[in-house]
């Protein structure tokens, strides 16, 4: 596992259509989703130490257990060619607006977004060494983006781009991180509230005619919320037409439901053009239990409204024992989630209970 995923153990993460499942509408709220019908996927970071062999047996485990694509987090032609090999979809997972590439960040510094503090990601990033992230706003940044998603895209392997962080910072931390870094974050606070550089301050103001560090109480106004959701939402569905014209998949790693996403990362992403969503229900993040699983994926199912299919994104360490795993899966899939996606160890204990609970 990459080192910079440390952080997600303690915090939020933070192929063509015909493959997709049929959703079938069920009485009471939601949908369900039936267990053959269920597609399932998994978040990879390749090995390159990993031999063909090697993945050959490992990526036919998975087809039998029911998973039908891979999201690697790096560009590795072995295991994506392996992967398809065994009719599993090979999609490559990106990091998008955190973005700690050294070269960009020494030619590039004003395009990193600007705390309400003042102070730059590149300078002094919000928690993590690793937290750089673009500004939304900036033409530049958006172009840059594009051309990254050309270049990925251009592969004859890669089936399809699946956006991560792709957000602004987390301006508010899940509950059971607030004492691991010493905070208390009941209100936004100026230290990861994002952004406020000049570019998104003078937008800010064609449209509303106020300067967002003048605004006495920036949490509470709706329009400088909307703003950033919309500048989000910009970026997302301009790399959704880039894909489209490569006519392949767009999919993107995103908050557990519409609200957490809106209210902590200014992300709006049942008003993204994708293919897919990939929500973190991450339970034990929120000091939920397995039940809010379910909720999560109704909630997310409801507002989506059938635009395109929800896959329930599930923590392994989250998970006592397989019994709760099966649980987990159970709650997702029952209240309308196409398929779960999987992050952390893949054993054979957690394929045979996929593929239990999941079915084929």
């Amino acid at each position: 596992m990459n080192n910079r995923r440390k952080f997600i153990r303690n915090s939020v993460l933070t192929a063509a259509a015909p493959l997709l499942p049929s959703v079938l509408k069920a009485s009471g709220t939601g949908h369900s989703v039936s267990k053959k019908e269920a597609k399932h996927w998994v978040w990879v970071n390749p090995d390159a130490r990993d031999t063909v062999e090697e993945l050959n047996k490992r990526y036919a485990a998975y087809k039998d257990a029911g998973i039908r694509g891979v999201l690697f987090e790096a560009d590795s032609e072995k295991h994506f060619r392996a992967a398809k090999k065994q009719q599993l979809e090979a999609h490559r997972w990106n990091w998008t607006m955190n973005k700690g590439v050294k070269e960009l960040m020494e030619k590039h510094p004003d395009w990193y977004a600007v705390s309400r503090e003042g102070k730059s990601c590149i300078d002094q990033p919000p928690y993590v060494g690793y937290y750089r992230w673009l500004c939304p706003s900036k033409p530049e940044v958006l172009e840059y983006l594009k051309k990254e998603a050309e270049q990925i895209l251009s592969k004859d392997y890669i089936d399809g781009l699946h956006l991560d962080y792709i957000r602004f910072c987390d301006v508010i931390l899940p509950l059971n991180l607030w004492q691991k870094y010493n905070l208390v974050q009941q209100k936004e606070l100026p230290a990861f509230d994002f952004c406020y550089c000049q570019t998104c301050r003078d937008k800010y103001k064609k449209i509303s005619g106020k300067d967002p560090l003048e605004l006495p109480y920036p949490d509470a106004v709706l329009s400088w919320r909307l703003f950033r959701y919309n500048a989000i939402n910009n970026v997302v569905n301009e790399l959704a037409e880039t894909t489209k014209k490569q006519r392949k998949w767009i999919s993107a790693a995103v908050f557990p439901t519409p609200e957490v996403a809106r209210r902590i990362v200014r992300q709006d992403w049942t008003n993204w053009n994708l293919d897919a969503v990939f929500p973190m229900i991450y339970h034990k993040f929120y000091q939920e239990d397995l039940k809010w699983i379910g909720d999560a994926v109704q909630e997310g199912v409801h507002f989506l409204s059938g635009k395109f299919p929800l896959y329930a994104g599930l923590f392994l360490p989250d998970f006592e024992n397989m019994d709760e795993l099966h649980q987990g899966i159970s709650n997702a899939l029952n209240n309308g989630a196409a398929g779960i996606s999987l992050f952390g160890n893949i054993t054979p204990e957690v394929l045979l209970t996929l593929k239990q609970a999941g079915g084929r």
